[in-house]
C-alpha cells in the first residue's frame, strides 16, 4: 500500500481530515431555492487545507443535476475563460448553437449578430441568460485569488450578472491578506458581504483517530502526534507520511525531519509574506519562553497603540501565525515554528 498521507500542496491525499460541517452548511445554501448568498471565500494560512475544502465542495457539487462547474486559472483570462468552458460543455453546447453562439479559437468568442462584435461581458449575459431559462446554475470555483488587474474586470463584471440575477455563484480561495484586500476594494461591494471561511485547526480527536487506524499506533501514540500538529493541516500530513515511512521510530526521533519538511514547504513562505511590522511581533513571541505573551507587553514592546495594534493582531490571526484564544495574549500557532524560525533571526 502506498503512502496514503501527501507532502503535494493542493492535492487531495487519500486520508484527510474532512470539513464535512463547513461544506455541507455551503451546499445547503447553494441548493437553496433562493440562496442566500452567491458567493463564499475560503482562506487561511498555507497549508491550512484551502484548495482541499474547495475541491471536496465542488466534487459534491459536480454530482447535483442543475450545476455546471467551472474550475478558473487565476493567471488566465477570467472571462474569456468562463465563456470558453461554458461554450463547450455538453450540456449547454446545443443550447447555445441554437442561439447562435459560437467560440472562434482564434479571435476568443464571438455571437453572431448582424451588428457589430459584442465584448465578452456581454457575450456572457446572453449564455447565463440560456442557462436560467434551461432552469440550471453556474458555480464558478477560483482557487488562490489575488488582488489583480484581471480579477477586478471579472469581479466587476460578475457584479452586473448579480445585479441582473442571472444564476452564477463563486466560491475562492485565497490567502488572508489577498482575501482582505478584495474585500476593501470600493468597487467590489459583493465581496465585502460575502462569508469568509477562515479555515480552524483541525479536531484533535479526529486526527487522533486517523492516526490510531492507519498507521496501527496506540491510542496515547496517535493523541500525542495529533496534538503535535496543533491542528495545522499540512502537519498532519507531513508528520503521518514520516511516521508511516519510518515506523519504528518515535515521534521525538521524526521531529528533526519533520522540522525540515515544514522549513522548506511552508514555513519560509508563510515568514516571507509577512510585513516589516508583522515580524516583529512574531519575533517577539519566538523569542518569548513558551511562544506566548500578553498584549499589554507586544504593544509596549513595538510602540503600538490600542488603536493600532489590532490590525496587525487581526492580520496575523486571520493568516493562521498566532492564535488569539486566550484573552489578553498572543501566542504562536503554527507547531514548531518557535523552533524553526529562531534560527532566521
Amino acid at each position: 500500500m502506498s503512502n496514503p498521507f501527501s507532502l503535494t500542496f493542493g492535492v487531495e491525499p487519500n486520508k484527510l481530515i474532512s470539513r464535512e460541517k463547513d461544506i455541507d452548511k455551503m451546499i445547503e445554501n447553494y441548493t437553496d431555492e433562493k440562496p442566500s448568498t452567491a458567493v463564499y471565500l475560503i482562506t487561511g494560512v498555507r497549508g491550512s487545507g484551502k484548495t482541499v475544502t474547495m475541491t471536496a465542495l465542488i466534487d459534491r457539487m459536480k454530482n447535483l443535476e442543475d450545476y455546471i462547474v467551472v474550475t478558473l486559472n487565476p493567471n488566465s483570462q477570467l472571462l474569456q475563460s468562463l465563456a470558453s468552458n461554458l461554450c463547450e460543455n455538453p450540456i449547454l453546447k446545443a443550447a447555445f448553437v441554437k442561439a447562435k453562439i459560437s467560440i472562434n479559437m482564434i479571435a476568443n468568442l464571438s455571437i453572431e449578430t448582424s451588428g457589430p462584435t459584442q465584448d465578452t461581458e456581454v457575450q456572457l449575459k446572453k449564455m447565463l441568460g440560456i442557462v436560467k431559462k434551461m432552469n440550471k446554475r453556474v458555480l464558478v470555483a477560483i482557487d488562490e485569488v489575488t488582488n489583480d488587474a484581471n480579477f477586478k474586470i471579472f469581479a466587476s463584471a460578475y457584479q452586473m450578472f448579480l445585479i441582473e440575477k442571472l444564476p452564477i455563484y463563486l466560491i475562492m480561495t485565497g490567502l488572508y491578506k489577498n482575501i482582505n484586500a478584495l474585500q476593501n476594494e470600493k468597487n467590489l461591494t459583493f465581496l465585502y458581504r460575502a462569508p469568509k471561511y477562515q479555515l480552524e485547526p483541525l479536531n484533535t480527536l479526529q486526527m487522533s483517530h486517523y492516526f490510531e487506524e492507519v498507521l496501527e499506533i496506540t491510542e496515547k501514540e496517535a493523541l500525542e502526534m495529533a496534538k503535535f500538529t496543533k491542528g495545522y493541516s499540512y502537519a498532519f500530513q507531513v508528520i503521518g507520511y514520516l511516521k508511516y515511512e519510518n515506523k519504528s521510530k518515535s515521534l521525538k526521533e521524526l521531529t528533526r525531519q519533520f522540522d525540515e519538511y515544514m522549513e522548506e514547504y511552508s514555513y519560509e513562505k508563510i515568514w516571507s509574506e509577512l510585513s516589516i511590522k508583522d515580524r516583529e511581533i512574531v519575533e517577539l513571541l519566538i523569542n518569548s519562553q513558551e511562544g506566548k505573551m500578553t498584549v499589554k507587553d507586544i504593544k509596549n514592546m513595538t510602540n503600538l497603540t490600542s488603536q493600532s495594534f489590532p490590525t496587525y493582531k487581526r492580520r496575523l490571526a486571520g493568516s493562521g501565525v498566532i492564535s488569539v484564544d486566550t484573552y489578553g495574549y498572543c501566542e504562536l500557532a503554527l507547531p514548531r515554528f518557535k523552533e524553526i524560525a529562531i534560527n532566521w533571526l
